[in-house]
């Protein structure tokens, strides 16, 4: 929601739905809330076949405009019976049951998305109703605390403090419309590890600690291997400590510096020494909490290295494909190139 600063996004244990309460005598607050979910409309039905229904005396007028009442408030007293005292419902809601709602103090909430509808199921415990007939107590989920607020000038409805929730909101806070972009893609890469962390449930620390570490154990296999290959292994290990000089010029550190001190913590057996890009210093990344999916660390270095191989073969086409005497201006134009044509 634009408004506000991203230090002010929160998460909460709920859900909140963006619809205020339908009419102004009904409470802004309701503890230990009992929440109705209803999918059907609180107004009077229209048939489905033409009818045409004649009037020919007040009595009759005032007859018929009592029976609607009487409908909406049956309607009502179903819920209250219930024992619900917050009602959020897919479709409209009649003025008249507005009225009768407010009057015994309950809160609702009309024209609220399908999709909301299944969140707050999950987050509450509630079922969708699709007739009031057949609502009761057992239908009905619970909320520690149910509350409009205004976000950002906007009405909305906070329904928190859920047990157990299946269902939670983060409400994202952002100046503007690209800030909060930007922090929702953020949350979303955040979530996506932390789904991938406990799907495979392997870790490793972060911090360029992981990088670091293979490194040094490349090198020293590098000694034993020899040849051309121990160039390849250490060009290798040199490609992975990309990722700690890069947090060392982030961070504001001397990369140079950066990566000597880091390697000696490796080599005198720290492996979880890695970059704390907030304290600018080297740090125990698994004393700091700062880790990464397994799978998902395993998955970048796979794909780094395939491509690495895959140009090196296409090097390889080219070298090999090249005709002799290429490599010269194209065109016949002699070996000054352009460089004569404005004299």
């Amino acid at each position: 929601k634009e408004g506000g600063d991203v230090d002010d996004s929160s998460l909460i244990r709920g859900i909140v739905v963006d619809k205020e309460r339908v009419h102004p005598s009904m409470p802004m607050t309701v503890k230990n809330a009992k929440i109705a979910l209803v999918d059907s409309a609180l107004e009077i039905k229209e048939t489905e076949t033409d009818a045409e229904i004649r009037i020919t005396s007040p009595d009759q007028l005032q007859a018929f405009l009592e029976q609607e009442e009487k409908m909406l408030k049956d309607m009502v007293e179903k819920i209250t019976a219930s024992g619900a005292t917050v009602v959020f419902c897919q479709k409209g809601i009649d003025d008249m049951a507005q009225h009768y709602l407010a009057k015994a103090g309950v809160v609702a909430i009309r024209r609220v998305k399908k999709s909301d509808m299944e969140k707050l199921s999950k987050a509450t415990g509630a079922n969708i109703i699709t007739s009031l007939k057949e609502i009761s107590s057992k239908d009905l989920g619970k909320a520690g605390l149910v509350e409009e607020r205004k976000v950002a000038g906007e009405a909305m409805t906070f329904v928190e403090e859920c047990e157990n929730p299946k269902a939670v909101t983060i409400l994202l806070r952002g100046g503007t419309e690209h800030v909060i972009n930007e922090a929702e893609r953020a949350v979303t890469d955040g979530l996506g590890a932390v789904t991938s962390a406990i799907e495979m449930g392997k870790i490793v620390t972060g911090g360029g600690a992981i990088e670091t570490e293979i490194a040094v154990k490349l090198r020293v296999y590098a000694t034993k291997v020899g040849g051309r290959e121990q160039l390849a292994i250490e060009a290798f290990a040199d490609a992975l400590e990309i990722i700690p000089r890069t947090l060392a010029e982030s961070a504001g550190m001397d990369p140079i510096d950066t990566l000597v001190k880091i390697r000696t913590e490796h080599t005198n057996g720290n492996k979880h020494a890695g970059i704390h890009v907030f304290k600018a210093s080297i740090e125990d990344m698994k004393k700091e909490d700062v880790i990464e999916p397994m799978k998902v660390k395993r998955q970048a270095l796979a794909s780094a290295a395939e491509v690495a191989e895959m140009i090196l073969k296409i090097d390889d086409i080219i070298a090999a494909s090249k005709p002799a005497g290429a490599g010269g201006p194209p065109g016949g134009m002699p070996p000054g190139g352009m460089g004569d044509m404005g004299d």
